[in-house]
């Protein structure tokens, strides 16, 4: 077989017997009416036979999948399905029976139909498909199936069909929304748009979507049927498969009847085909087929059970039962610590915002307390700087003799002046303000006074010599006076007269 493209009309969700998307197009399919393609197979002959029937796929109707087959493809293919194998979720080394007949049917309703009659070819409709179980090939299956006709059952209508083809060519479908009917939607054919828009597929690894609007992948051309897969979760609006009435089995006990027990244990009248003697396998390998039917649907527990041999039996469905227990159990442990996060959250926000209240108080009392400090130091630097100024101008008061004018005109020279800058200021008047040095003044005036001394002192010293010069003079002058005539009218002045004028008196305190 040399096709291009091989689709599975199956994926891993779960399917509801009654759909949730509510179609108006879908209803669960009347096994009584699926009946009517069961193969006319002797099964009282053919114990080891269970005969069954179902609907493969629905035309002009997209799958889960993203796939499609129209009424022309549909009529092409139909027969091709006759002898094609019945496997396992796909699993074509897990054939347990084949295809004997193909029909077409009512969507909905599972009716047999007749195209050629039929007004429209654009409605969806099914293909529906009869053949046979091999039993000794996989009993717990054919107990499985046989169980799922049982209304009373929790497994009741479980087991679905999904068929499986080859291709080499395939068209675009755009559809809006929720739309499946294909007669609704846009197709595009022109081979450039689509290797444009194929990489979209969600077969091609896209998400299935240009704009808004979803894309589909239309089979057409030389399509081959490849087989039909027994699954737990089909792609395509399809459910159920049907098995004979117990009034068509032809069986009997000894009041002509077969109980729905029966019906479902018809394994109990097969024992030939499980006598070693009747069968061609050895021990060896019915074990190991055993096994393999075990495990077919077997329950995974561990995904350390999930290996390489396992998965090339086990059906799709296990693994798919043992996702949505570990996403249910993930989803319920999420909830868990998702609350137990929120709470977490919702604790801190409410310390958070007591802190913040907290901190709101302190900040606005911190903020006070700043302006009272700022407030202090500022009157502590004017205080400083006052004091300064006050000591400043009392040093210069000390040192220089100074008048109002004096005080002004320096008040305002050091009032913004520095330690530096003041002794800068002070050395810089030493030169300037000498004159008024307070200091240099009361030197000089004490040398002064010095020199007065000194001179005083030494008029004392000469005041003896002095003593004996008028002592002399006065004698001298008692001479004089006895010999000068008493005309004589000299104007000469005296010798006392010229000691006075020598000496003043005024300035020395005689005793």
């Amino acid at each position: 077989m040399n096709t291009k493209y091989t689709t599975s009309f199956s994926n891993l969700k779960i399917k509801s017997i009654v759909s949730e998307e509510k179609d108006k197009y879908l209803s669960v399919a009347s096994l009584n009416e699926l009946r009517k393609f069961i193969p006319n197979v002797d099964s009282e002959k053919n114990i080891d036979l269970l005969p069954i029937a179902f609907d493969a796929c629905v035309v002009n109707r997209v799958n889960k999948n993203g796939d499609v087959i129209d009424a022309s493809t549909a009529k092409d293919i139909l027969n091709n399905f006759i002898n094609k194998p019945i496997n396992v979720e796909h699993d074509r080394a897990n054939v347990i029976g084949v295809i004997l007949n193909a029909n077409f049917s009512k969507f909905g309703t599972s009716e047999k139909i007749d195209l050629e009659k039929e007004e429209s070819l654009n409605q969806p409709f099914n293909i529906t498909l009869g053949g046979v179980i091999w039993k000794v090939v996989n009993q717990n299956l054919a107990s499985l199936i046989e169980e799922s006709n049982d209304p009373s059952s929790e497994k009741y209508m479980t087991i679905s069909a999904s068929w499986e083809l080859g291709f080499n060519e395939y068209e675009l479908v755009l559809l809006e929304n929720d739309e499946k009917n294909i007669e609704n939607g846009q197709i595009i054919s022109d081979a450039k748009q689509i290797e444009k828009y194929s990489p979209k597929l969600r077969a091609n690894g896209g998400n299935g979507k240009i704009d808004n609007k979803f894309i589909y992948r239309k089979v057409v051309g030389n399509v081959i049927p490849l087989g039909i897969g027994l699954t737990l979760n089909p792609a395509a609006d399809v459910q159920g498969v049907a098995i004979k009435n117990k009034e068509d089995l032809n069986l009997s006990n000894s009041n002509n009847e077969v109980s729905d027990t029966e019906l479902l244990d018809v394994e109990s009248d097969t024992d030939i085909i499980e006598d070693e003697n009747n069968i061609s396998q050895t021990d060896e390998n019915n074990v190991k087929n055993e096994g393999v039917i075990n495990r077919i649907f077997m329950k995974i527990e561990n995904i350390n059970q999930i290996t390489d041999e396992l998965l090339k039996q086990v059906a799709a469905s296990s693994i798919t039962e043992f996702i949505a227990d570990e996403i249910k159990k993930a989803s319920e442990s999420f909830v868990v610590e998702k609350a137990e996060k929120d709470n977490a959250i919702k604790a801190a926000q409410e310390k958070y915002e007591t802190l913040s209240t907290e901190s709101a108080k302190v900040k606005e009392e911190l903020e006070k307390i700043k302006a009272t400090l700022s407030k202090l130091e500022e009157e502590k630097a004017a205080k400083e700087k006052e004091d300064a100024f006050n000591i400043r101008m009392a040093a210069l008061d000390e040192e220089y003799e100074l008048n109002d004018e004096d005080r002004q005109v320096l008040a305002s020279d050091i009032k913004d002046l520095n330690e530096e800058g003041f002794a800068a200021f002070m050395k810089k008047m030493s030169v300037l303000m000498k004159e008024k040095n307070k200091a240099a003044k009361k030197a000089k005036v004490a040398a002064k006074a010095s020199e007065e001394a000194k001179e005083a002192v030494a008029s004392v010293e000469t005041s003896s010599s002095a003593t004996e010069v008028v002592e002399e003079v006065i004698e001298t002058s008692k001479l004089e006076k006895a010999s000068i005539p008493n005309s004589s009218t000299t104007t000469e002045p005296t010798l006392k007269e010229k000691f006075s004028k020598a000496f003043s008196l005024e300035g020395f305190d005689i005793k």
